[in-house]
């Protein structure tokens, strides 16, 4: 017979890609990045971070428009992102399903073994290559060719940099651009 469980009653407790320890506890909706005891800052990210902390909402809009999406989460966002992340880097990103965790205020947290600039720039760097990918198919080999220029010319480094200085990614209640 199983016993019924209370929120949060669990340990919460979870083993980072770093090897260390850590809890459910002690990551809050405002975290962005954890200092971790293994002496290296994680990224930190969460189910309720929009989409748009990594890139514009145009493009999340228009990332929500053309790609369908076949699971619970319903229409494109974060936990995709992140997903595609956990795919290329299965052994630096850790999943923490926390919807057992009723004081978590999220369902699902996902701690990389890089910090967040970094993950900044690798989340960039897959959008493009998923537009690259849906632009293949389109069959337009004009609106193909701008693709690749325009790719040429984009320095997700200079994007990232950019987009983190407009946005204040110190502050817990920062909004979209």
């Amino acid at each position: 017979m199983t016993t019924p469980r209370v929120p949060g009653e669990g340990s919460g407790e979870f083993t980072l890609a770093c090897g260390e320890s850590a809890r459910v506890g002690e990551f809050d909706l405002g975290m962005r990045e954890f200092r971790c005891t293994c002496g290296e800052t994680h990224a930190v990210v969460t189910d309720v971070h929009p989409p748009s902390r990594f890139v514009p909402e145009s493009i999340v809009d228009v990332l929500r428009e053309t790609v369908e999406t076949a699971d619970g989460f319903g229409e494109f966002g974060t936990p995709h992102l992140m997903g595609m992340v956990l795919e290329e880097f299965p052994e630096a990103v850790v999943a923490e399903d926390t919807s057992e965790e009723g004081r978590a205020g999220y369902s699902m947290l996902w701690v990389t073994d890089f910090g967040s600039r970094e993950l900044h720039e690798i989340v960039v760097e897959l959008i493009v290559e998923l537009m690259e990918h849906a632009i293949g198919h389109a069959e337009d080999e004009e609106a193909e060719r701008e693709f690749e220029e325009g790719m040429f010319a984009f320095d997700v480094s200079a994007f990232v940099e950019e987009y983190r200085r407009t946005r204040d990614f110190e502050d817990e209640y920062d909004t979209p651009v």
